[in-house]
């Protein structure tokens, strides 16, 4: 049996006298690409925010390779392989693409492996390459998005969370972000993905929990709920 490298039980989150998130549970198991779609506001970023420690939990649990990590933050978790992509990318503006890819690898010592793993990226994103000299905050959104991610990879993570990484981009650029996303799981890097891009999402995972009004009101493999009538008249318009 696959191992669970993330699980989520009963969380409840509020913020701002709201209660956002209302007693969720999923898990993700080693080796997969698991994504919660749902529509603005559902709950899907508050819950990744809960599961980093950037936001604490009214109720429930957060397991990661079989240990609580309710209350750690992401400074620490990322030491231990959970790493995050945030939405809106977050890139150190003033800062080039090099540095800010240095700056993903500040858990690590290991300086030959380091300068490996940049070169990767740059392989994985050419356009980096390009502009590897270049201040982040220039950058157009899609390429600020590419940042965030081998940012992120730089860490080594087992598992990779991304938070909306199609947001505001290009057709192009989606199509592009969408294609790394796969390429990393297909190597072994387990993968969380929050979209809203719900067709594009289900397209490339192995399994889906639709969250509404900070609930999971489904779930199950993703190509079941990519032909469910449900979704799709409630997130692809048919």
């Amino acid at each position: 049996m696959a191992k669970t490298l993330l699980k989520v039980t009963g969380l409840k989150v509020a913020y701002g006298g709201i209660q956002a998130v209302k007693g969720v549970d999923f898990e993700v198991q080693e080796g997969e690409l698991v994504t919660l779609i749902g529509s603005n506001g559902a709950g899907k970023t508050t819950t990744m925010k809960a599961i980093t420690g950037s936001l604490p939990m009214l109720a429930g649990d957060i397991e990661y390779l079989g240990k609580s990590i309710k209350g750690r933050g992401a400074w620490d978790l990322v030491k231990e392989g959970l790493a995050m992509v945030p939405e809106g990318r977050g890139v150190f503006a003033r800062m080039t693409i090099i540095e800010n890819l240095q700056m993903g690898a500040y858990v690590r010592s290991d300086n030959a492996g380091i300068a490996a793993d940049i070169e990767k990226m740059f392989v994985l994103f050419p356009r980096l390459r390009e502009r590897k000299d270049q201040l982040a905050g220039t950058m157009s959104g899609g390429e600020q998005q590419m940042l965030a991610m081998g940012r992120a990879l730089m860490s080594r993570p087992k598992v990779l969370l991304l938070d909306e990484p199609s947001m505001g981009l290009s057709p192009i650029m989606v199509d592009k972000i969408f294609e790394v996303v796969r390429d990393v799981s297909a190597v072994g890097t387990t993968v969380l993905l929050v979209e809203q891009n719900a067709s594009r999402a289900l397209g490339i995972a192995n399994r889906g929990y639709v969250m509404e009004s900070g609930n999971v009101t489904m779930n199950g493999e993703a190509k079941t709920l990519l032909n469910d009538p449900r979704v799709r008249a409630a997130y692809l318009g048919e």
